[in-house]
């Protein structure tokens, strides 16, 4: 705890089409993680560490993360862009220790030329990450249009699913919890990556970043063919 900053504070604003802006307070007591025991032991103790780039916004929380990041079993980088929060160079060095990189379309192509990519092609930029940052899985979410997976040199699709959205808040965090479990677990790319688009599909037709999902609901969802 910091007495002396305030708890993290998030305005979030959506528009007409339910996608969010967010106006992000800073600094708050968040900025100012230590590093002790309990994390460290948590980190240590867990199948797989998700980080993202705002952690890395104060050099105080930075300076902890990159400690903790030495010690995680599976390294999960997501990047969540949002400026003025990130520099190339943390976000380099964060991708470099990555196991497992997602990046949204636009974050894949600013972060692509930003490091000199030439190419124009969703694959080929993933490829040109893959390579400078030694990663061998990469995933690139592409809104209503699903998500692309690169696990180990092969590449999984997923187009999308037709709904209404009623608000995009958790839909992303949502997805690639999804696409964690289903990796650990063993599940197959290419069905990891259909679960965590239903997923994230769905709770972005729905109210809150938290709507109750069901596993039989999801897998309805995937196949409305179960449904007879």
């Amino acid at each position: 705890m910091h007495n002396e900053y305030k708890t993290g504070k998030v305005k979030v604003m959506l528009n007409d089409k339910g996608s969010a802006s967010y106006d992000i307070k800073y600094p708050r007591a968040w900025d100012k993680i230590r590093l002790t025991e309990i994390n460290k032991g948590a980190v240590k103790n867990s199948d797989a560490f998700v980080f993202g780039s705002l952690a890395a916004r104060d050099e105080s929380s930075r300076s902890t993360l990159y400690k903790l990041i030495e010690l995680a079993k599976y390294k999960i980088f997501d990047l969540n862009l949002r400026p003025p929060y990130y520099t190339k160079e943390v976000l380099v060095h964060l991708m470099n220790q990555a196991d497992f990189i997602k990046f949204n379309d636009d974050e894949l192509y600013e972060v692509s030329k930003s490091l000199d990519s030439k190419y124009l092609s969703l694959e080929q930029n993933i490829r040109y990450i893959a390579e400078i940052t030694n990663t061998k899985q990469i995933c690139v979410t592409k809104g209503h249009h699903g998500a692309v997976l690169m696990y180990d040199d092969t590449f999984y699709y997923n187009s999308g699913y037709l709904i209404k959205v009623i608000d995009t808040v958790g839909a992303g965090d949502s997805f690639l919890g999804s696409l964690i479990s289903q990796l650990l677990n063993k599940v197959n790319p290419q069905e990891a990556i259909d679960f965590a688009c239903a997923v994230g599909a769905m709770v972005a037709q729905s109210e809150g970043a938290n709507p109750k999902l069901l596993r039989s609901d999801i897998e309805t969802f995937i196949n409305p063919l179960l449904n007879f």
